[in-house]
C-alpha cells in the first residue's frame, strides 16, 4: 500500500514538472489558445453624454472618501496623503481576464470580478502617488487580455472602444481640474491608452504645459519613433519634471522576445519604424534614463504574498538595471506571488517592485516642475 502511494506521488510530481516545463516553453501559445475570444467583436454603444460626471464611473476621485483604494498606504509610511499639489489621472491595467467560452472582447461595466481586480491594481499602484495629489482613476470597458495575444482586427477594435471611454473620462478630469499641475500615469493596457491620449489630447495643446510628469509603465516606448509625437522627452534624472518615465521588469535569465517582437512589428507614433530604435527604460530606483542601482538603494517593494493580510513594504531587496534590449532587469527571480509571466516577466509587479521609489520619484519630479 505504501509503495502504491509513493508511485502516485511520484506520478503527480512528474505531471507537475511536465506542466511547468510546457508553460515555460509554450506559455505564450497556451495563453493565446485559452484567452483570445472566439466570438467576433461587437461594437459597443457610446456611453451617455457626461457619463463620467457620475462618481460611480470612477474607482477613485477626490469626492470618494469611503473605500477609495488610492488612499491606502502600507504600514510604516508616515507621509500620509494630505498634500494636494497636483491632480493625477491614473489608468489601471487589464483586469478583465476571462477564458474560452466566457471571453468577450470588452468588459461590461458591471463585471464585479474584473472591477474588484481593478480596484486591487489601483490600490497597489496608484497609491504610490497619494502623497503628492488627488488621484482620479476611471472605470472603463477595457479590452480583454486576449486582445494582446492576437493580430486579429477584433483586438484593435476592442482597444479602440476602450480608449473612447478613457478619452471621455479624461475630458471630465480636465473639466474638474482646469488649472494647476497634472501627473498622468498608467500601467500595461492603461499605459497603451495613456500614450494615445498624450498624442491626441495633450501634445501641442495648452494642457501639455501643465504636465509635471508622465508614468508610462509596462508598455514598450521608442525613444526615437514614439516620444517626439508625445510632446515630452524621456526623463534624464529624478530632479527633472515635464518628462516621461517607463520600464518593464524582468528577472534573469530573461526572455523579453515577445515584447521586443511586438515593439518592432508596428511603426511608432511618428510614423517611423521602431525597429533599430531604443526602447525607453527608466531606472525606477535612480529615476534616470538607463543605468543600474543595487538592491540596497531600493526604497521599498510591496510584499503581497500573504493572502488576507495587508501588503508590507520591504526595503533593499530588489535591484534594477536597464538592459541593452531596453527592458529592466531585477536580478535573480524574487518571490512576488503567482503571477510571473513566461520568460521571467514580472510585468504584473512593475509598480510593486519599486513602490517606495515611485513615491519618492513623484515628489521630486513635482518639486522640480513647480520650481521651474
Amino acid at each position: 500500500m505504501a509503495r502504491k502511494f509513493l508511485y502516485i506521488i511520484a506520478g503527480l510530481v512528474v505531471l507537475v514538472i511536465a506542466a511547468l516545463l510546457a508553460y515555460r516553453i509554450w506559455g505564450t501559445q497556451l495563453m493565446r489558445i485559452v484567452m483570445v475570444p472566439r466570438e467576433p467583436f461587437v461594437a459597443l454603444s457610446p456611453l451617455p453624454a457626461n457619463a463620467y460626471d457620475d462618481s460611480a464611473m470612477w474607482i477613485a476621485r477626490p469626492d470618494i472618501a469611503r473605500d477609495n483604494p488610492t488612499l491606502w498606504t502600507p504600514a510604516g509610511i508616515r507621509d500620509t496623503p494630505v498634500e494636494r499639489k497636483v491632480a493625477l489621472f491614473f489608468i489601471h491595467p487589464t483586469s478583465y481576464i476571462t477564458t474560452l467560452g466566457d471571453a468577450h472582447w470588452n468588459m461590461a461595466l458591471d463585471d464585479r470580478e474584473s472591477l474588484a481586480i481593478a480596484r486591487r491594481f489601483v490600490g497597489s499602484q496608484a497609491s504610490a502617488f497619494n502623497a503628492v495629489g488627488s488621484i482620479w482613476a476611471p472605470r472603463y470597458r477595457q479590452a480583454n487580455i486576449g486582445a494582446f495575444l492576437t493580430d486579429r482586427p477584433d483586438a484593435d477594435l476592442a482597444l479602440a472602444a476602450a480608449y473612447r471611454d478613457i478619452a471621455a473620462a479624461f475630458a471630465t478630469f480636465l473639466k474638474a481640474n482646469p488649472q494647476g499641475p497634472l501627473i498622468l500615469a498608467g500601467h500595461s493596457q492603461g499605459t497603451r491608452h495613456l500614450l494615445q491620449l498624450l498624442r491626441e489630447k495633450v501634445a501641442g495643446q495648452p494642457v501639455a504645459d501643465r504636465v509635471a510628469a508622465v508614468y508610462a509603465v509596462g508598455w514598450p516606448i521608442s525613444v526615437e519613433a514614439d516620444l517626439p509625437a508625445l510632446g515630452l522627452p524621456a526623463c534624464a534624472g529624478r530632479d527633472q519634471g515635464h518628462c516621461i518615465v517607463g520600464w518593464q521588469s524582468y528577472a534573469e535569465p530573461a526572455d523579453p522576445s515577445a515584447v521586443i517582437e511586438s515593439f518592432v512589428r508596428k511603426a511608432g507614433y511618428t510614423g517611423r519604424p521602431r525597429k533599430g530604435t531604443h526602447m525607453l527604460c527608466t531606472n525606477p530606483i535612480t529615476g534616470a534614463f538607463n543605468g543600474a542601482a543595487p538592491a540596497s538603494a531600493n526604497r521599498g517593494t510591496l510584499d503581497s504574498r500573504d493572502e488576507g493580510k495587508p501588503p508590507r513594504l520591504l526595503k533593499g531587496i530588489v535591484p534594477a538595471r536597464c538592459d541593452t534590449s531596453g527592458v529592466l532587469m531585477i536580478g535573480e527571480p524574487v518571490d512576488m506571488g503567482p503571477f510571473t509571466l513566461p520568460g521571467n516577466n514580472y510585468h504584473v509587479y512593475d509598480y510593486s517592485l519599486f513602490w517606495g521609489d515611485v513615491r519618492e520619484d513623484a515628489r521630486r519630479r513635482l518639486a522640480a516642475f513647480l520650481k521651474s
